[in-house]
Order: structure tokens, then sequence, then C-alpha cells
């Protein structure tokens, strides 16, 4: 499928799903297909080691298209949720760092798109929020499950519950967002964060992604199950023998990694 409104575009081993569908980067149901397509291609393409998501300076993306729902069905409506589900946990699933870059708004869908990252590092513009309670409805793509894991189920009934919107200084202050800078350093301060991993261990970083996260949906015994094995798991990869070899000759933080 060619991409109209969403792209993946690579830079020093640095991926970037760019959201622009002007004004306001409404999630359509073409959007949906396409940040899967995009989140699907940026898992499977070996020199991306991180990625980027990223709606522009002005904004991340102000939620569903709203004129799009206003005439769709329950049954469409059931559908739509179930494709941008389908998009956002794509990009939950994407192997390998993520860090969201929010200026502006980051809205319903928006704010949901972002929670499925690793970081979100917000523009000192960015308002958030899942404003979807004062269209008497509720959060359709995530925002219900990943949100209360993220700053608690007690925060986050307040912002589902009431729709209002978070400033950037709040957000940080709560721990919906991990870093705030200038909104015009919003995509160069999540490329540095981004660039820590592009000569890392990518096995090793997928698989301590993939415990953190599959950890958390688990009982505890479960997840130091998970632990055990994934750690296990590494144990015959090129990385682990360098990084080993690497400690014993030179010290801890010297190896040079070969993403296997």
């Amino acid at each position: 499928m060619d991409s109209e409104f969403i792209t993946l575009g690579v830079h020093g081993a640095i991926g970037t799903i760019r959201l622009d569908r002007p004004p306001m980067n409404a999630l359509s149901r073409r959007c949906a297909q396409e940040i899967q397509s995009a989140a699907q291609q940026a898992a499977d393409r070996t020199e991306i080691r991180a990625v980027i998501v990223y709606g522009g300076e002005k904004v991340f993306a102000a939620g569903a298209d709203i004129k799009e729902m206003a005439t769709m069905s329950p049954a469409e409506m059931a559908a739509q949720a179930a494709a941008l589900s389908a998009a956002f946990r794509a990009v939950a699933d994407i192997p390998k760092p993520t860090v969201a870059a929010i200026a502006g708004f980051a809205l319903g869908g928006g704010c949901e798109l972002a929670l499925c990252c690793d970081r979100r590092i917000a523009a000192d513009n960015a308002k958030i929020g899942q404003p979807e309670i004062q269209l008497g409805i509720i959060p359709g793509a995530g925002g219900t499950q990943r949100l209360p894991r993220l700053i608690g189920p007690a925060r986050a009934k307040e912002l589902i519950y009431t729709g209002r919107f978070v400033e950037a200084a709040e957000a940080l202050r709560i721990g919906l967002v991990d870093d705030v800078v200038t909104r015009g350093d919003v995509y160069g301060a999540a490329s540095r964060w981004a660039a820590q991993f592009v000569a890392g261990p990518a096995r090793a970083l997928a698989a301590a992604k993939a415990a953190i996260d599959d950890g958390l949906d688990v009982a505890l015994s479960n997840g130091l199950r998970l632990e055990a094995e994934a750690f296990a798991a590494l144990a015959h990869t090129d990385d682990r023998v360098a990084g080993v070899r690497s400690f014993l000759d030179h010290g801890p933080g010297k190896a040079t990694f070969v993403g296997h």
C-alpha cells in the first residue's frame, strides 16, 4: 500500500514514523492502516535500531477523525477501534527502543499512540489527554489500559472521566511524559535519546523490552520465568560473547556490538 499520510524515514539507523495529515494529523482509517504498515516495516528492517514517532513541530495527533466517525454506524465504529488498536499494538510491539516526540496536541488516539512508545518527550507547548468522554464515548484504542499502567489508575480515571488536557509541566510531574524540552528541540531530543541504542546489542534490547512488557501482564512468578528464559536465550549470541570478552579485557562500557 502506498503511504499517503504516514511515512517511515531512516537516518543513521534511526527510523522515524512521521505523521503528516494536515492540519491536525487526525487519525483516519487510512492512517491506521499506514501506521500499522510503517510499524511492521520498522520492526522488520534490521538496519533500523531505534524508532521515533513524530507528528511535526505543530501537532502530534489530535485524535480520531471526528468527521469520518460522525458518519459511521456502530459496527463501523467498532471496526475503526479495532483497526487503531491493531495499528498501535504494532507500534508497541516494535522490538527496538521507541520514543514519541510530542509537540502540540496529543489527544485521544494521538495520546494512545504516544502511550505505545517506550519513552515520551514533550515540547513545552504539548497538550495531552483523552477527551473521548466529551463525545459520549471512551478511549477505544488502548487508553483505558495503557494510561493506568503508566500513571496509575486514580490519575488515569481522573483524566479519562474529565477529558481534560494536561500541559507539559503537569504531564512530566505525573509521569505521563519523561522529558520536556523547547518546541524547536523535541525531535532533536528524541533523536539524541534514540542514538544511544544505534550501536547497542539489538537482541538484548529486544529481549529486555519483551521481558518488561510481557511481564507486566502476568503474575510476578511468571514474569520471573519469562525473564530467566530471555536471559538464557542470549547466551549464544555474538553480542553476549563480545560483551563479556570486552568487559574482561577492557572494563565495562567499551564493547563493540554487531546486533546479533
